[in-house]
């Protein structure tokens, strides 16, 4: 009798591959799961669930994008952080516990600001977009990036107990900006005013939170990733409300507003073997002219600094540079001290002076998209030599299923 209990369970392990559970749902395709390509934008207690998940679900490529690093307030809420992780980038730490949760995952890192300095070759790159943040003005961002490259993006947001889970297709029904109230507009306006602002402002809008909301609210993110990899109907227009003191949940619709400007796709777009390390101002305006034909104008995907100038003693210091990368020390007078106010621009025709310039010296980030406009005729162009740096090494391939 043992002997038989002992053959059958063999048989039973032999069989039971490493996602054989997933594979019982007649529909689940781990092949493409491994394929898949996922683009997780924060790395905290929303986040650490979000990527936790997409490992032991076998998902083959992760870009896990955060600015921040890891505090020991972060170890009561984060399951992938250590207390020796403290001090190390949070996405670098992320993106190394998911290669060991499992091997076959290509996690890759960005250490950045993701409003200034995440070009829009990696979201157009994603099949769909997972978002773990605790502000407006980052939610608006990937929102406007998901609707230039056409793509679906997935929102979580907790605070204390409660939390909610949104999908957002922004080129066919409601984005994120729709759902905005003229409250939440004024906010981002505020914050957006001081385009210099300091770390220590930024951080009292932190919010409490418990790493039980996240793991719902990062778990319903992720099933609905899994059911738009798969083809299946999602939560598209719609958003799962948890309130976790009475354990209500329920589902809410989302209005697309006719007036929002968040809906347009960038189209055409030429794919380009350019790099921003190498390519001039000069240049790519050329390449504008080549395409849409004398006076092309370029414009940016973000606002760039030009230069900081003190409103006390008036000095002015050229600086040309993304603002994410700004310091509070950099936004100070050298002189008095005083706060700098930022001049930006948006836009290149040629007249700025800036022709030997690379496009990574003014502030462009890697793997951006870029437009070219005369007149009524358009065209995009993305910087595709930038993609490898970004994307890192090919995916490993699990095919012990």
């Amino acid at each position: 009798m043992v002997s038989d209990i002992l053959q059958v369970t063999d048989l039973d392990a032999a069989q039971d591959g490493r996602f054989a559970r997933f594979e019982l749902m007649g529909w689940w395709d781990q092949k493409r799961l491994a394929a898949a390509r996922v683009l997780v934008i924060g790395a905290g207690a929303i986040g650490n669930e979000l990527i936790k998940n997409l490992a032991l679900l076998g998902v083959g490529n992760v870009v896990i994008a955060d600015l921040d690093r890891v505090e020991n307030s972060n170890l009561s809420r984060s399951v992938l952080f250590r207390e020796s992780d403290i001090g190390r980038p949070k996405a670098e730490v992320a993106a190394a516990r998911a290669r060991e949760i499992y091997p076959g995952i290509n996690a890759q890192p960005f250490v950045g600001n993701i409003v200034y300095d995440l070009g829009l070759g990696v979201y157009r790159w994603a099949d769909v977009i997972l978002g773990g943040l605790d502000n407006r003005e980052a939610r608006v961002a990937i929102n406007q990036a998901a609707a230039r490259v056409g793509r679906v993006w997935i929102d979580g947001a907790i605070e204390r107990l409660d939390g909610v889970a949104r999908v957002f297709d922004p080129a066919l029904g409601p984005c994120y900006e729709c759902t905005m109230s003229e409250t939440d507009w004024k906010m981002l306006e505020a914050r957006r005013s001081c385009a210099l602002l300091t770390r220590q402002e930024m951080e009292q809008g932190k919010v409490p939170t418990t790493p039980t909301t996240a793991s719902v609210i990062a778990g319903i993110q992720c099933q609905e990733a899994i059911k738009h990899l798969h083809g299946l109907e999602t939560l598209e227009g719609r958003g799962f409300v948890f309130e976790g003191t009475s354990h209500q949940s329920y589902v809410v619709t989302y209005t697309r507003r006719d007036d929002c400007p968040s809906h347009d796709a960038f189209e055409p777009i030429l794919v380009k073997p350019w790099s921003v390390a190498t390519l001039t101002v000069g240049e790519l305006l050329q390449h504008a002219q080549d395409e849409v034909g004398d006076g092309a104008v370029i414009e940016l995907n973000h606002d760039l600094l030009q230069s900081l100038e003190c409103p006390r003693c008036q000095a002015t210091e050229p600086l040309f540079a993304s603002l994410g990368k700004v310091t509070e020390q950099q936004g100070r007078c050298p002189q008095c001290d005083e706060p700098r106010v930022p001049h930006l621009f948006h836009t290149l025709d040629g007249s700025e002076g800036l022709q030997e310039r690379t496009l990574a010296e003014i502030g462009v980030p890697p793997w951006d998209i870029v437009g070219a406009r005369r007149g009524m005729q358009q065209v995009f162009f993305e910087f595709a030599g930038d993609r490898a740096a970004v994307l890192g090494p090919p995916a490993k391939v699990d095919d012990s299923h």
